[in-house]
This record gives structure tokens, C-alpha cells and sequence, in this order.
């Protein structure tokens, strides 16, 4: 069972991963009618919402875009950063709500960075406790099933706390660039849409597979049963 659980929850992860990078492929070519770069627009949105303590940044990485709340950086890969299609001018929007939502207090980004600590141990608990316990005996499977049941639910709360920050960071984007006028109706509006959703899967399929993992170590110790 935990073997096709694994394929199960892999596959999907591995669809999320492929759909939003099909998607944004599919988009990441021209040119929006402002004639924007991802850079650029990065810097007219912090401009206009009065965020002026925020290096743009950019890394040779695909997709590797991401706002750090910690030291206040935005870094873009160098595709969106000098690139000006509606994928790039999107992901770019999108990593500005994130700097956004962090100048205007907003509740559930904190909750997440309050997190990453407990959640980076609870990865290492997840990926190395069943290894010692195959390997050496020492642990047993009901202590085994509590330590892992309670750090995959810690992921879990994590992934699920993320959902709300991705989708307003998306819904922030488009709402902005429209108001901007960096892209058009239409079109260029709609490409937008459409990678950023394709991107918010990814984090649907993070939260369920994790979700599913922290009831399958739950559940046995809910209804008294044992399991190896």
C-alpha cells in the first residue's frame, strides 16, 4: 500500500511540475504590448506600492523565481528578468505581491516564515526516521508512527498555510498589472492567468501529498491497529 501511495502522490507532483512548466513555455515568447521587462516591471510595482528596501535580483535558474522575506530579495530568474513575454511580466507580478503581502502584515505569509524552521526538521524526520528504523531495529513502529504522524502533519500545516499566500500573491498580480497597464486585456491578460494557475497546482499537489502522508501515519494510531 505505502508503494502505490508513492507512485500515487510522485505522479502527481510530477504532473504539476510538468503542467506549469508546458504552461509557461507556452507563454514565454513575445512581447507585451507595454513592452515591459519582467525587471522592469518588478521594479514599477514595488515602486508604486512604496517598497524601496527590496533588491531585484536575477540567477541563471528555471523557474527558480522567489521572493526572500528575510532579507527583503527579490530574485528572478534571468529569463523573466530580461525577458518580456506574459509568463515572464506574470512571474515577476507574482513574486511583488509576495514582497507586498509582507509590507502589509499579511497574516498567513508570517505563519509561514514562523514555520520554515520546524518544517526544514520535520523533512529531515521524514526522509531519515524510517531509514534508522529499517536499518538498525531501534525504534518501534507504534513510537516510529507518532514521530513521523506528528511531522508530516507539520508539513501538512505548512503546505496548507502556503495556499492562501500563493493564490493572493497570484490574485495581487493580475489585479496590479492590469491596473498598471503593463498587459492588456484579453490576450496577454489571459496568459497570465493561465500560468500563474498552472503554477498554483504545484502547491495543491504539495499540500495533498502531504495531507495524504499524515493521515496514513495517523490513522493506525487512531483506531489502535499496528503497522511495520
Amino acid at each position: 500500500m505505502i508503494f502505490i501511495l508513492f507512485i500515487a502522490t510522485l505522479a502527481l507532483s510530477l504532473w504539476a511540475a510538468a503542467r506549469v512548466r508546458s504552461v509557461y513555455n507556452r507563454y514565454n515568447h513575445g512581447q507585451v504590448a507595454s513592452g515591459v521587462t519582467g525587471g522592469q516591471a518588478a521594479a514599477l510595482i514595488l515602486q508604486k506600492a512604496g517598497i524601496h528596501d527590496v533588491e531585484i535580483t536575477h540567477r541563471d535558474e528555471m523557474l527558480g523565481d522567489h521572493y526572500d522575506p528575510l532579507n527583503k530579495r527579490l530574485v528572478l530568474s534571468s529569463a523573466n528578468f530580461y525577458g518580456g513575454s506574459p509568463a515572464a511580466v506574470g512571474v515577476a507580478a507574482h513574486e511583488c505581491g509576495h514582497a507586498i503581502q509582507h509590507k502589509a502584515a499579511y497574516a498567513p505569509l508570517h505563519l509561514r516564515m514562523a514555520a520554515v524552521g520546524i518544517t526544514t526538521y520535520a523533512n529531515h524526520v521524514v526522509m531519515w526516521l524510517p531509514l534508522i528504523g529499517l536499518f538498525t531495529g531501534l525504534i518501534q513502529p507504534f513510537t516510529a508512527a507518532t514521530i513521523l504522524a506528528v511531522a508530516w502533519g507539520v508539513i501538512m500545516l505548512f503546505n496548507l498555510v502556503t495556499l492562501p499566500v500563493e493564490f493572493d500573491a497570484s490574485r495581487r498580480a493580475k489585479v496590479i498589472l492590469g491596473e498598471m497597464g503593463m498587459v492588456s486585456a484579453g490576450a496577454e491578460a489571459g496568459a497570465v492567468s493561465k500560468v500563474l494557475n498552472a503554477a498554483a497546482w504545484t502547491y495543491v499537489a504539495a499540500f495533498l501529498t502531504s495531507l495524504i502522508y499524515f493521515l496514513w501515519h495517523l490513522l493506525p494510531l487512531l483506531t489502535g491497529r499496528s503497522r511495520d
